[in-house]
């Protein structure tokens, strides 16, 4: 599975990061700024600005990384007092400038600015509501920004609280994973989808509020984590405080499963849960669910590294490094070809033979999707004379698409929806091979009863997904009727 610029997809794509701020007296664009270079692990395709000085809103946006869209001069013109920023991984829409965010909307005497992280299943419903014909459509996030435009435009709308009146009117018709940070003139709002699929938290300077994806943009920007939004609230903020609104009916939190294992930083909080030590003890349970005969524990760098150490504390295997990231690369080396693909598996990793030679190693990592990335590595140990590699995955098989906001290409594409546990193996070349179970998994967040979707690994899809985007895939979804489940379509998929 290729990313658009030839980037080989071994990993899920995250969904994008969102910041939000209202500090009066304070650079709330530098402040943005800062903030997105937190979340940037969440998305590197393009980042935007969107600031208001009370007056009027201006947004700012380009392709490529926080700090090839923006420098001191095009901040020092960003003044005002609420900011909002957007740092993108596209799932729906071209990766373009034009399906870059905040999305912008002025309307009469109205202006507001919309970022979003995630991805809608019922967009084609929606663009019929708005009247928006098929081609016209940027992305999901721009529809929504054309749904509260229209409400906007309605002579109901009231004076002074028109944005979070038009809110609670269009959140209730969404359907799939998103987490929103919205802004006009005077107001901030965060907003978290009613299964709460992406995170967003909120925090306090002593002059304002910051609303973000993760808390480590918290910490950025001096700010303290005062609590995460719930699933299904709306904070909406302005100049005299906060207050906590419910457009959804009945929430059923249902946090992607992933934040834990991959997608959010080590020093996130999630569920009032520590990252960093949910992903160690998933090592700790992959070590007693499978244990092996080795000489050194390795982690694939970087995100494989708590796992590993989990691993190596709870089986007494020693742990050392036996890969080198050149930290330099990034997502962005261009491979037009299969064997300049290998290459930059190697510009990106090289082995440590002075550890690894002779060693029988077992190899942690948090996941695999399409395979061939792990394959690479695996040949690489061995290469360097690793005499036995034992594959230790964080995770559950990785067998269903998302349509929440991860981008994983179809069923076709999955390595584990085609191949039998021996088949992945011999396809990897490893002497040994094992995933986490899902209940390990769950139990290892330190938060079991908190809700998670997991969907990926197990088939069950908290929110209906139309037959016209799962034409390729089994979907079982939920019957809330007699809480079972039933089969939605099937259409098989290619070996």
């Amino acid at each position: 599975m290729l990313a658009e610029n030839g980037v080989e997809v071994n990993k899920p794509r995250e969904a994008c990061g969102v910041f939000g701020v209202l500090a009066p007296g304070s650079p709330v664009a530098h402040m943005s700024y800062l903030g997105l270079y937190a979340l940037q692990h969440r998305g590197q395709e393009s980042a935007g600005i969107a600031v208001s000085d009370g007056h009027s809103v201006t947004v700012v946006k380009d392709m490529g990384l926080v700090s090839s869209a923006f420098d001191d001069r095009i901040l020092a013109a960003l003044e005002g007092e609420i900011a909002i920023g957007h740092t993108r991984y596209s799932t729906t829409g071209s990766s373009s400038w034009r399906a870059s965010q905040p999305f912008y909307r002025d309307v009469g005497n109205l202006e507001f600015a919309l970022a979003h992280n995630g991805n809608l299943v019922n967009t084609e419903d929606l663009a019929n509501e708005a009247g928006m014909l098929e081609g016209t459509v940027t992305s999901d996030s721009d529809l929504v920004a054309e749904l509260i435009a229209i409400e906007l435009a309605s002579a109901e709308a009231p004076e002074g609280n028109e944005l979070p009146w038009a809110l609670e009117r269009v959140l209730p018709r969404l359907r799939g994973g998103f987490s929103f940070v919205v802004m006009d003139r005077d107001h901030l709002i965060g907003v978290r989808g009613p299964e709460g699929f992406w995170p967003l938290c909120l925090g306090r300077l002593d002059n304002g509020w910051v609303v973000a994806s993760e808390s480590p943009a918290l910490d950025t920007v001096g700010a303290h984590f005062v609590r995460e939004i719930d699933p299904g609230e709306m904070v909406v903020v302005d100049h005299s405080g906060w207050r906590s609104q419910q457009p959804f009916e009945n929430p059923d939190p249902k946090l992607c499963v992933f934040e834990f294992v991959y997608f959010s930083r080590p020093d996130t909080v999630l569920y009032g849960r520590n990252v960093h030590s949910s992903r160690q003890r998933m090592g700790e349970e992959l070590a007693d669910q499978a244990p092996v005969r080795a000489d050194l524990v390795m982690p694939v760098p970087e995100s494989g590294i708590p796992a590993a150490q989990g691993f190596a504390r709870a089986s007494g295997i020693p742990y050392r490094d036996g890969l080198v990231k050149n930290r330099y690369i990034g997502r962005t080396f261009i491979a037009p070809s299969q064997e300049m693909r290998a290459l930059g598996v190697k510009m990106k990793l090289n082995p440590i033979r002075h550890n690894i030679e002779g060693q029988r190693l077992v190899v942690v990592d948090d996941s695999v999707v399409r395979g061939t990335t792990t394959r690479a590595i695996v040949q690489m140990l061995k290469s360097s004379g690793a005499a036995e590699v034992h594959l230790r995955i964080s995770s559950p098989p990785y067998r269903w698409p998302c349509f929440y906001g991860m981008d994983t290409g179809t069923k076709s594409e999955l390595m584990a929806a085609n191949l039998t546990m021996e088949e992945i193996q011999e396809y990897l070349g490893v002497n040994s091979i094992a995933y986490l179970e899902l209940d390990r998994l769950v139990d290892a967040t330190g938060a079991p009863g908190a809700g998670f979707c997991t969907a990926c690994l197990d088939g069950d899809y908290p929110v209906e997904i139309p037959v016209s985007l799962n034409s390729e895939v089994v979907i079982t979804q939920k019957d809330e009727r007699d809480g079972g489940f039933v089969s939605a379509v099937q259409m098989g998929f290619q070996e």
